[in-house]
């Protein structure tokens, strides 16, 4: 059996807990930051973890992502 080619990008922007959940950045923090209150910054800046829905997809292209 061949080996499956992994997606780069979604390598890159994608990790896995240690319980195996996969993590994603959160959104809406690179620009337009100085009219957001800072405790909004905080909670964009932490990971979040990736729906079920979306998960599959994820695994999908990046099949060597937790190894």
């Amino acid at each position: 059996m061949p080996k499956i080619r992994s997606h780069k990008g979604t390598q890159k922007r994608f990790r896995l807990s240690g319980t195996g959940k996969l993590l994603r950045r959160g959104a809406f923090q690179s620009h337009l930051l100085e009219h957001k209150s800072a405790k909004r910054k905080r909670g964009y800046a932490k990971t979040q973890v990736v729906t079920t829905g979306d998960a599959k997809s994820i695994r999908r292209d990046a099949p060597y992502l937790g190894h």
